[in-house]
């Protein structure tokens, strides 16, 4: 049993849509623990409510019922000014401002909070900018002139701009070529472990998940069907992982899994 502080607590979690007169449910009676340190990934099918999640977290979805507690707070505090310093968020196309620089981008969030001298805003940004991987002259070019590796690692860098202990990611290597997205994964896992971050992670791509997960969770059927290593989930009966894991996509997640085993 993990008896690390929770940094996420989900307990009993009702997300319901309305729509024309009529109610959409996406979780019904969902609960979650992540424990501090954790890197936890969340797979499930289309339309299994992974994105809702995580907008659960940061207090852009209020749920129909249960409760979302994010480094013991209701999530609902997440949407108020200074969340950026409690939660990190990486968005799936990296979500950069078109008319923002670099630096800019990585910068906002802490120019926002108005408390700091620019020069020293300036400093901070840089230094994310180099704890991600880019080099100084990335800093005054625009998000047009960069690859879609360079995207997700500014976009990593505004992330990370207030130290926040809670980094949420949202298809880290969607839209990656495999060795962008490799490097991606390898600079992840390094800075989880150097920053001793808290990592809650919803991706479909199967090597990203063996990458970098210390845990799964897996949303089918409204709710966590199963949790645990990767080794723990894909041994589970369930429809969705049965097709998910060892299926014909999954041949190579097995391969890699048994390596894993062998290194370990």
């Amino acid at each position: 049993m993990n008896t690390r502080r929770a940094v996420v607590e989900i307990d009993k979690l009702w997300s319901v849509f309305h729509s024309r007169g009529v109610d959409t449910v996406v979780h019904q009676d969902l609960s979650l623990r992540i424990a501090a340190g954790e890197l936890l990934s969340v797979v499930g099918g289309s339309g299994s409510g992974k994105t809702v999640l995580l907008r659960q977290l940061l207090g852009l979805e209020t749920p129909a019922r249960g409760r979302v507690t994010v480094l013991g707070a209701d999530a609902s505090r997440m949407g108020r000014a200074g969340a950026a310093s409690r939660v990190g968020m990486l968005f799936q196309h990296g979500a950069l401002f078109s008319a923002f620089s670099v630096l800019d981008n990585i910068a906002f969030p802490l120019r926002e909070l108005k408390t700091l001298p620019a020069d020293l805003v300036r400093d901070a940004a840089m230094v994310k900018l180099r704890m991600v991987g880019l080099e100084a002259s990335a800093a005054h070019k625009m998000p047009a002139d960069l690859s879609g590796g360079m995207v997700k690692r500014a976009a990593l860098a505004r992330a990370l701009i207030m130290d926040p202990p809670l980094l949420l990611l949202d298809e880290p290597t969607a839209g990656l070529d495999p060795g962008s997205a490799d490097a991606f994964c390898a600079l992840l896992k390094s800075l989880h472990q150097e920053l001793n971050l808290t990592v809650v992670m919803v991706t479909h791509d199967l090597d990203t998940l063996l990458a970098l997960s210390t845990r799964i969770a897996v949303v089918a059927d409204k709710h966590i069907v199963a949790e645990g290593t990767a080794a723990q989930v894909m041994a589970q009966p369930h429809p969705f992982i049965q097709a998910y894991f060892w299926g014909e996509r999954g041949q190579r997640a097995r391969a890699l899994l048994h390596d894993s085993s062998k290194a370990g």
